[in-house]
């Protein structure tokens, strides 16, 4: 394999029936590559910073989450490949999210060489002249989208925002209140990139709990998960004062008023944040649809907004909310089981949009089942990155 330039010079645009076969390949070789992925990542990176020393300064020290993201972010194109319509777009806030750090057309070349070289690597004899030409042609096609959204974009490639407010929703959560000096373009239901001064270069990805506001306020809600460098930092160090960096909003999570079906909103742990701030900018509205809300945790603890969704179930006769828990010890009326369990119980939702919202095990599991009960795929949302 030779290092070639991917984003400027571009595969042609695939005929309909070598499409077909690229997803077909791409599917069957990564299959095969799967259960090495950690692995490959590991490559990966070793590949880009000796081909392109300098895009070592665009990365932390500590590399670990940033390999899962790569996985995280590679699973989910080999999802989408067949589906240009959910791809291109989010191909595109990828492109314009990487402005922040600076990258360049030379740093997708790089990348590119260093991803086929950790594929070529890892799937050995299966590396093949028609497996190397669908992951080339796949990557240019990419890397392109992701460039040209960048170069389009006049926008800022980041934003600063001072902490204005800092307080314990429960033991192991905290919101934070970020005010910016402009307002920042996002929807109800997106997710942005973080940077915090006691982690430089540590980027995570926060959905909003509120709808965008004149002020431009923004709430968000973090859990200080273990070994999670920086939502302990947020958790337990945020101060008034303190200075972020946020970068461009990203995620498609959003109601679809013009599919005229009734809403399925399914949420686990700080996944209520994109929820709560679906739900503020709906109650704006003087009609909507028919809303469920399933809220769900191993216990009332992990519910820990449960109160303030409820509250604005009182106000809003479109909106209902239900609590789901795995453990009831204490008798409160809940639903009993996991969010996969309860949501499927009620049945296949075929005449729902549904938005699911939580960690990633959360999110796979809840949707496995909600296929298999028969909701049609196309009528479900979840967004790959809101949780770190």
């Amino acid at each position: 394999m030779t290092a070639q330039p991917l984003l400027t010079l571009p595969p042609d645009q695939p005929t309909q029936a070598r499409a077909s076969e690229m997803v077909e390949i791409i599917r069957n070789s990564w299959t095969e590559v799967e259960p090495k992925a950690d692995e490959l990542a590991k490559h990966f990176y070793a590949v880009l910073f000796q081909h392109a020393p300098e895009t070592r300064e665009l990365f932390p020290a500590n590399m670990q989450v940033q390999r899962s993201r790569l996985l995280r972010a590679l699973v989910h194109v080999v999802q989408m490949v067949d589906r240009p319509g959910d791809l291109t777009p989010f191909l595109a806030q990828l492109g314009r999210d990487h402005r922040k750090f600076g990258v360049i057309a030379k740093h997708y070349d790089a990348v590119g060489y260093a991803l086929l070289s950790a594929l070529e690597h890892y799937l050995a004899n299966a590396w093949i002249a028609p497996v190397e030409k669908a992951w080339t042609d796949a990557y240019g096609l990419i890397a392109t989208a992701m460039g040209a959204a960048a170069d389009a974009e006049r926008g800022p490639a980041s934003w600063l925002g001072r902490v204005v407010g800092h307080r314990r929703l429960s033991w192991d959560v905290a919101m934070v209140q970020v005010q910016t000096g402009e307002p920042i373009p996002y929807q109800a239901g997106q997710y942005l990139s973080v940077e915090t001064p006691r982690r430089p270069r540590l980027w995570r990805y926060l959905s909003p709990a509120n709808a965008p506001r004149p002020d431009g306020v923004i709430e968000f809600h973090v859990r200080a998960v273990e070994g999670g460098w920086v939502s302990r930092a947020i958790v337990a160090h945020t101060q008034r004062g303190d200075t972020w960096r946020i970068g461009p909003p990203m995620g498609r999570m959003a109601v679809n008023r013009k599919s005229g079906r009734n809403q399925l909103m399914v949420v686990g742990g700080t996944g209520m944040a994109p929820i709560k701030a679906i739900l503020d900018d709906m109650s704006r509205y003087r009609e909507n649809p028919r809303t469920e809300v399933f809220v769900g945790g191993r216990n009332w603890d992990e519910l820990y907004d449960f109160g303030s969704l409820r509250q604005l179930s009182y106000t809003n006769p479109w909106l209902n909310v239900v609590p789901v828990v795995e453990d009831d010890d204490e008798g409160q009326g809940a639903e009993r089981g996991t969010l996969a369990d309860v949501v499927t119980r009620y049945g296949a939702w075929k005449d729902h949009d549904v938005l699911v919202c939580g960690s990633p095990s959360m999110i796979r599991a809840t949707v496995s089942r909600m296929l298999v009960a028969g909701t049609p795929l196309d009528q479900i949302r979840y967004d790959p990155f809101t949780m770190d």
